[in-house]
């Protein structure tokens, strides 16, 4: 997929703390110990096969502003790889990120859509319907 212009990581690591990643042994939460400070990844050139795959939304959707670059927002939006979810993964410091209005409005019209979204953070997880409530997950 070609870069969307305006739609550079830059200094945004916000995939590198909120994602679990399994095969680095690395917990959702905890900032990865090759993610830079300035952006960016020291490994990058050899990370893992998930980092390679990994799909940022707002870097892929034209229809996501700058507002919605995840650590302006607190939330990333993405696919799930393993299932049809669209999440928002939120960072467990701040679980309920995806309450910010904008982002919430962007879940619902997905759920209205017939997309089954699920809000994350950490261990915990809310349903988001399209009539506006959610649920948490046990």
């Amino acid at each position: 997929m070609l870069d969307i212009p305006g739609k550079a990581c830059g200094s945004c690591s916000f995939c590198c703390k909120v994602l679990e990643i399994e095969e680095m042994k690395k917990a959702a939460g905890v900032t990865c110990a090759n993610c830079l400070s300035a952006g960016g990844c020291s490994i990058y050139a050899s990370r893992p096969e998930v980092c390679r795959d990994y799909q940022c939304d707002w870097k892929e959707d034209r229809g996501l502003s700058a507002q919605y670059r995840p650590d302006r927002v607190g939330a990333l939006l993405m696919q799930d790889p393993d299932s049809d979810e669209y999440q928002a993964v939120c960072d467990p410091e701040k679980p309920f990120a995806w309450r910010n209005p904008l982002i919430f409005k962007h879940l619902v019209s997905l759920a209205k859509d017939g997309r089954v979204v699920v809000a994350k953070a950490g261990l915990r997880a809310w349903r988001i319907f399209p009539d506006g409530r959610s649920q948490e997950w046990a």
